[in-house]
């Protein structure tokens, strides 16, 4: 990347010439806490009614930037082994908004004294839209392909595994596996796509016990989409008294880089509070102050239910 164009305009040269538009799910730093929004088996894996709200904003400073916010429930059953949940999740790109509205199923058996290993499925409906200020701009207006792609509703399904203790976890999934044409049908410009691509998520994590009160847990995530390169999440966190996570991350794909740091502090039993701050190694660096994240975690205790320690 030689130069960087803001979003805005960037927006307005790929509007104005033959191009393919392609949506990837949102990347997020605080990945470990978050799971259920890539992986429906996920769901009710943390043995209680667990609320999860994200807000991320990325690359402060560029006009256009992402912006993401998300909402995830998922609790198990009364047998345990079925776990339900729903996750909302609202991307804003430039002049791009995604809205993810799915519910999430899981079922889970037991592989082991201490291992369990979860199915899951989740199906729902992407929202895909333009800004009205990039519709009625005179430039683009009388084109009728803007007219089909804005404001499209596309049912979807996603498929994932979770194999899980209370130490460790390995989970692969693929959140969205229909290749979506948003323009698929449309009388506008034929040499305009708008894609949903397929994205392929590998991750996992192990708790090590340093001492008495002090616990260090690495996790990592592979991203892998269609059409796109492969993105290396690696994290490293410190749990002091079970209480405060420390830690830090790094993200490597073909284009870009970052490195970031990571804290989050238990409340209350019910409660957990998260951030993340991100701050990009490549080309994108001059322009931008870096990335926010904020985390919010509530769950709902059965003390029946809760065996040993959660740690993902």
């Amino acid at each position: 990347m030689k130069k960087l164009i803001k979003f805005n305009i960037f927006a307005f040269i790929l509007f104005g010439c033959s191009t393919v538009l392609s949506q990837q799910l949102p990347q997020f730093t605080q990945y470990m806490y978050n799971t259920v929004s890539i992986n429906p088996a996920y769901a009710g894996s943390r043995g209680t009614l667990s609320i999860v709200a994200l807000h991320r904003t990325q690359w402060v400073g560029i006009e256009g930037a992402p912006t993401t916010q998300t909402l995830s429930i998922h609790t198990p059953t009364r047998n345990e082994k079925v776990g339900l949940g729903f996750t909302f999740i609202n991307d804003k790109l430039g002049y791009e908004n995604f809205s993810y509205l799915y519910a999430d199923f899981s079922y889970t058996i037991q592989t082991g004294e201490n291992t369990k290993l979860a199915f899951g499925i989740k199906g729902g409906f992407t929202h895909y839209s333009l800004d009205e200020v990039l519709l009625n701009d005179p430039s683009i207006v009388s084109d009728p392909f803007f007219n089909d792609v804005s404001n499209r509703w596309s049912p979807n399904v996603g498929v994932g595994i979770y194999w899980h203790s209370n130490k460790w976890y390995v989970s692969l999934s693929a959140p969205r596996i229909l290749n979506t044409d948003y323009n698929k049908g449309g009388q506008g410009n034929v040499d305009y796509v708008a894609l949903e691509r397929v994205s392929y998520y590998f991750t996992g994590g192990y708790v090590f016990d340093i001492s008495e009160t002090t616990k260090f847990k690495p996790a990592f995530l592979v991203k892998a989409t269609n059409g796109a390169p492969i993105s290396y999440d690696l994290t490293a966190n410190f749990l002091f008294n079970e209480k405060l996570w420390l830690g830090a991350a790094y993200r490597i794909n073909e284009s870009a880089a970052a490195i970031g740091g990571l804290v989050d502090f238990q409340v209350s039993k019910q409660l957990r509070l998260g951030y993340a701050y991100e701050y990009p190694i490549s080309d994108i660096r001059p322009y931008t102050s870096g990335t926010h994240e904020i985390l919010l975690m509530f769950e709902v205790f059965k003390i029946k239910r809760i065996k040993s320690p959660r740690y993902f």
